[in-house]
């Protein structure tokens, strides 16, 4: 075997010329088998091999991890790490100097959240399969261009006779159902249900972002609201602390009072420190409902600036109606309950035939030469029409199964129907009874509010006068700092309970005018 740098070379003396070249012959002192290698393989087939060795160990790096014992770390884990940082990046960008009301915040998350996106595109995708299936009305027209030539040896009498036969040919196939008893028509149905429970998926996408959206300003505002409570605490404690030590320096209270009173400021300053560290939390949650980074800062409209209600006019019994007639997740799946009918009449229409006809016409062109003869032409339109009526006799069952299976979906579809309307009554109801409830709490927040700074003013004047003790003060202090965080959670949670009623009757995706007020 004879290996050269550009070609392949016979053995010398065999009449070609042959160049330098390098050989593995029989020796002594050998190798494996008794060969010895002579010579180095060339440049060009030792780069090549390298080549071929980095290329199986890129493709092997692409397996499995090698052990359980330790992470798995690659090259291509870097290339996907490049990829995911150019991914998520926020295409808007949010006024540090403007004030935001709810209103804004809401428009905002439902043209930057990037689920109504992912919604969205779902609902397109639907829309064209429902395309792809009225297409199955149309015929189909097929154009396909051939040309090739052939070259054989033809027998003839005692000779062979070589003849050369070029062929060009453009083709038409028409292919079109006549009719197929519904099987059709069943699955337009379908997709066009789906499209319409794709749709109220994304209007139900819309109503999770607007109450996601709604409950995280809620939550920033009570943090906020918090933070002025726990600020005042704080304020209120430090008073205490200063009155106990200026009594302390003229001989009216003991160094244990000053302490209780040190004690009850540290605790109101821990207290002011948690809610901070909530306020933050909030702030991330309803940056991150309006798709963009939790690290964006928001100005938003302060909890007194909102209208609080004082009840609902509205009887518990319209709002479940409402919610029964307009919650988009129940259309959807009374859409869905739509689709199934549709795909039992597509299951039934196998029970028929169904007639297609097929044209397929062909202009050829033609061309042959045989040996000692001229070129010879030829050209003409072939082809054929043709009606097929195709009837499966029998199928072992399996019409009867999908057929059984498709009635079988629509009354899963229309049990689960009625588990949603019972569910939906149920938690329309909750809501209602959430929002009475917090608004009555609230009335009774704020006479605990007015009762607990009172009595915190007359605690702190009788305890500078030495007509009370410093435990009552310290005391007087605690409750007011509870009723002051107790009253801006029960406005937080009125406007919460009112949210909370919206989403669960469906009211945030309905225009405006359509809305009921509280």
């Amino acid at each position: 075997m004879q290996i050269l740098n550009s070609a392949i070379s016979p053995a010398p003396g065999s009449g070609f010329a042959t160049g330098k070249h390098h050989s593995l012959g029989a020796g002594r002192g050998g190798g494996f088998g008794g060969f010895r290698l002579q010579s180095s393989l060339p440049a060009a087939l030792f780069l090549g091999v390298v080549v071929v060795l980095l290329s199986a160990r890129c493709v092997l790096a692409q397996g499995a991890p090698v052990s359980s014992d330790h992470p798995w770390h690659a090259t291509a884990e870097q290339r996907i790490e490049a990829d995911a940082k150019g991914h998520g990046a926020s295409s808007f960008r949010i006024d540090p100097d403007k004030t935001y009301s709810l209103a804004e915040l809401i428009d905002l998350a439902e043209s930057h959240n990037p689920e109504t996106r992912v919604a969205w595109e779902r609902a397109r995708a639907q829309a064209a399969a429902l395309g792809v299936a009225r297409s199955e009305l149309y015929p189909t027209l097929a154009a396909a261009a051939l040309s090739g030539v052939t070259r054989s040896q033809a027998y003839l009498v005692d000779r062979f006779y070589r003849q050369t036969i070029g062929d060009f040919q453009v083709a038409l196939n028409l292919n079109y159902t006549v009719f197929d008893f519904g099987a059709r028509s069943g699955r337009i149905s379908a997709a066009s249900a789906e499209v319409l429970a794709a749709n109220f998926s994304f209007n139900d996408t819309h109503r999770n972002i607007i109450y996601q959206v709604e409950q995280a300003y809620y939550q920033f505002l009570n943090a906020s609201g918090q933070e002025d409570a726990a600020r005042a605490s704080l304020a209120n404690a430090q008073a205490v602390q200063q009155a106990a030590e200026e009594r302390l320096k003229n001989g009216l209270a003991t160094l244990p009072d000053v302490l209780e009173a040190r004690s009850s400021t540290a605790q109101a300053e821990y207290e002011l420190q948690s809610v901070l560290g909530a306020k933050q939390i909030a702030a991330g949650n309803l940056a991150t409902g309006l798709g963009t980074f939790a690290t964006t800062a928001i100005h938003v409209q302060p909890l007194k600036e909102l209208p609080i209600p004082q009840s609902v006019d509205e009887s518990v019994d319209l709002a479940i109606d409402r919610a029964l007639s307009q919650r988009p997740d129940l259309m959807q799946q009374v859409a869905e309950v739509r689709s199934a009918n549709a795909r039992v009449k597509e299951a039934r229409a196998a029970y028929y035939p169904s007639l297609s006809f097929t044209a397929s016409p062909t202009a050829q062109s033609l061309y042959g030469m045989q040996q000692q003869f001229p070129w010879g032409h030829t050209a003409g339109l072939t082809g054929g029409m043709a009606f097929s009526l195709n009837w499966t006799v029998f199928n072992g069952g399996a019409r009867k199964s999908r057929l059984a299976q498709a009635e079988a979906n629509v009354r899963s579809s229309e049990a689960q129907v009625i588990v949603s309307r019972d569910q939906i009554a149920n938690e329309v109801w909750a809501a209602y009874s959430n929002l009475n409830t917090a608004l009555r709490q609230r009335q009774a927040a704020t006479a605990l509010l007015e009762a607990a700074s009172r009595s915190y003013d007359a605690a702190l004047d009788s305890y500078n006068y030495g007509l009370r003790n410093l435990l009552d003060v310290t005391a007087a202090q605690r409750i007011l700092a509870q009723a002051r965080s107790t009253e801006v959670l029960a406005r937080t949670q009125i406007l919460n309970a009112l949210s909370d009623l919206a989403f669960r009757a469906g009211d945030s995706t309905q225009p405006n005018d359509k809305r009921p007020t509280p």
